[in-house]
Parts: structure tokens; C-alpha cells; sequence
């Protein structure tokens, strides 16, 4: 829910923002931004709940902490690189490959009832993913059509 926050309240002030500054609406520009921001607020997450967050990892998975670094380390990346003209698209992609790739760990931490935030098994289970999934689809419709469909350079 917070990333979504996020995502939505720093993309209706640089919606204001971009408009006092190019005396016009730049919803391409505010998307990319409000992406950004909401990648760098995610990304705090893997440093501060990085017990958690491996919690969430299949079983399966060796060095779960490490992953969760480098996931957090790739969404500051990505998060620099949507702005890159030249690097935007191949961002794109790739981000929404990301959150593709997320979705199993995400129903793994449902089925598990994992609470990330304070490293245990009490989590709201199951009932999370009518949220998560389809906010995961928002997450790739926004990255689409902020780094590929409306692409200017």
C-alpha cells in the first residue's frame, strides 16, 4: 500500500511541479519521476527489512540476504536510468521484467504469512495478493507507458 502512495502523491506533485516549470503538463516526465521515487522508497526497504524481505525468498534460494541487497542496489539503478534518454527502453523493459520476476516471491510471503517489516509469520496472508497482484499490473502498465510508449528524446 505505501509504494502505492507513493507512487501516486509524487506523481500528482510533479504533474504540479512540471506544469509551474514548463508551463505545461508533462505526464511522460512526471510518471518517469514519480517511478523513480517510488523505486528509491522501495529500495530503503531491502537495507532496513532485509530479514524480512529474505523471508519472503523461496527456500530454495542460497544467499537470500545478498539478493535482497543487489534487488535493492538494481531499483536505485533503474531508478537513475529511466531518466537516460539513451538507456530508457532497455530500463523499461528490464524493470518490468523485475516485477514479473517478483510476483512468486510475493505469493511465496502470502502463502507463508510473512510480515517483512518485523521478520515473522504473522503476516495478513493470502488476503494480501486481491493487493498485491494487481499492483504489481499497475507497477508494469506505469513502467510501459512512462519509459517505452511515451518515450521522448
Amino acid at each position: 500500500m505505501k509504494p502505492l502512495f507513493v507512487l501516486l502523491t509524487s506523481f500528482l506533485i510533479t504533474l504540479l511541479v512540471t506544469k509551474k516549470i514548463h508551463q505545461q503538463i508533462k505526464v511522460d516526465l512526471s510518471a518517469r519521476i514519480s517511478l523513480s521515487i517510488m523505486l528509491c522508497f522501495t529500495a530503503i526497504g531491502h537495507f532496513v527489512f532485509t530479514e524480512g524481505m529474505a523471508m519472503m525468498l523461496p527456500e530454495i534460494l542460497p544467499i537470500k540476504n545478498q539478493i535482497i541487497y543487489l534487488t535493492g542496489i538494481f531499483e536505485i539503478g533503474a531508478a537513475i536510468a529511466i531518466h537516460i534518454p539513451k538507456l530508457r527502453k532497455q530500463t523499461a523493459w528490464v524493470l518490468i521484467l523485475f516485477f514479473i520476476a517478483l510476483l512468486p516471491a510475493n505469493i511465496n510471503a502470502a502463502m507463508l504469512n510473512v510480515d517483512y517489516q518485523n521478520a515473522t509469520y504473522k503476516g495478513v496472508g493470502v488476503t494480501y495478493l486481491w493487493f498485491r497482484v494487481p499492483l504489481q499490473v499497475l507497477f508494469i502498465l506505469w513502467t510501459y507507458f512512462s519509459g517505452i510508449k511515451w518515450i521522448k528524446i
